[in-house]
């Protein structure tokens, strides 16, 4: 197995494991010990761009990648935490 530097997966482009373009690698997100995530930058022909029109970047955890190299791809069954009210937050934190 071929090792990379984490600046080599910048820009490199993301699908769904469906074959649907997500969006391009912007950054990534480093736990003490561990790579945690991937920040996404969506275009507007993502497929999640055409669900969200507002989004521009999200972050997709690394347990969702299933294969990187000169592509990522990614599980299209990712789950998205819904953003909460503040009563809600309350209501959650008694």
């Amino acid at each position: 197995m071929e090792e990379r530097s984490i600046t080599q997966t910048y820009g490199k482009t993301v699908y769904t494991d469906e074959g649907f373009l997500f969006g391009r690698v912007q950054d990534v997100v480093l736990g003490k010990y561990a790579l945690r995530g991937w920040v996404v930058g969506i275009p507007p022909e993502s497929v999640l761009k055409k669900a969200v029109p507002t989004v521009k970047a999200v972050v997709v955890p690394h347990k969702a990648v299933k294969a990187a190299g000169d592509i990522i791809i990614i599980s299209s069954k990712l789950e998205v935490p819904q953003p909460t009210s503040g009563k809600e937050a309350e209501a959650k934190a008694k």
